[in-house]
């Protein structure tokens, strides 16, 4: 008898070898288009911690002073066991810079539930991040801060194409 199934382990094989051909930018992307809402935010949450993890300090903190600037220091207390509450209240912010010291104690997944809560009050809340990222050719290299500009420049612009739809009779 004939078993025309075909072989799991070769199938298997032949997936495998199919998605090492994809670039992994080009997979993130596709599977962020086919997700629920609140899977996107907590992609792109996870990509905020990635590229704070692999930045230089004065990213990190650029970034952070630009993801802490909407919230509110009751906001901040609620996150990530008050650690960015600490940091805005020692460093006087906003109206002074943050201090790298405190930054380095921030921890990437820190930042992820930072970039979280954000995403909870406005999906625009990270649009200023894109423009960040762009600015630093310390990141030019990093797949993670690419994925990321990218997700986020095509989220602004589905947003403005909405309105504009919603604009017009």
């Amino acid at each position: 008898m004939f078993n025309d199934a075909p072989d799991p382990q070769e199938k298997s094989a032949s997936i495998s070898t199919e998605l090492a051909s994809i670039p992994m930018e080009q997979l993130v992307q596709e599977v962020y288009a086919s997700s629920a809402p609140q899977a996107r935010g907590r992609i792109l949450a996870k990509l905020v911690g990635k590229v704070y993890e692999t930045a230089p300090v004065p990213v990190k903190t650029r970034l952070l002073e630009q993801l802490l600037r909407p919230l509110g220091i009751l906001s901040l207390v609620a996150v990530a066991n008050g650690v960015f509450a600490k940091i805005r209240l020692h460093s006087a912010w906003p109206g002074v810079p943050l201090n790298p010291a405190d930054v380095q104690h921030v921890r990437p997944d820190d930042v992820v539930a930072l970039a979280s809560r954000l995403l909870q009050l406005s999906n625009e809340a990270l649009n200023g991040v894109a423009q960040l990222l762009t600015d630093a050719p310390s990141l030019a290299s990093s797949s993670a801060a690419a994925v990321l500009v990218v997700l986020l420049l095509h989220n602004a612009h589905n947003r403005r194409a909405d309105d504009q739809d919603l604009g017009s009779p």
